[in-house]
């Protein structure tokens, strides 16, 4: 009875650590987003982690004669990525993400991780 016991509790961690790798170490999906860096902020009780917003425009949307808006959250692990982001606010970046299915208190509040910046565009106003 013993070894049955021990054999359940054997399955039943290898199949929480399998639970917990899908959830927050699998990548879903991978990306790139373009739009203007709205803001970047490292903020965090405990874990200090960079988040920002990318303003995505369109347009599409739902009344006439306007132009709508997507705003794409992210957050940023990297220093380096996010010293680049911090000394360009207000430019067009596009930038490279991975999806998780959960977030994690030390990678930021998002789903979604930026790792790269692919390319920055100066404003044309």
């Amino acid at each position: 009875m013993a070894k049955f016991i021990w054999t359940i509790i054997f399955v039943l961690l290898i199949a929480g650590a399998a639970f917990f790798y899908w959830k927050f170490y699998f990548v879903f999906g991978e990306g790139a987003k373009a739009g203007e860096l709205n803001y970047l902020v490292k903020k965090g009780y405990v874990f200090k982690t960079y988040e920002g917003k990318l303003i995505q425009s369109g347009l599409r949307s739902k009344g006439p004669n306007t132009i709508q808006s997507f705003d794409f959250d992210f957050s940023v692990t990297d220093e380096s990525v996010a010293a680049k982001l911090l000394s360009s606010e207000g430019k067009i970046f596009n930038l490279h993400y991975k999806e998780y299915i959960g977030s994690l208190p030390w990678r930021g509040y998002s789903k979604y991780v930026v790792d790269s910046i692919i390319s920055v565009t100066e404003i044309n106003r």
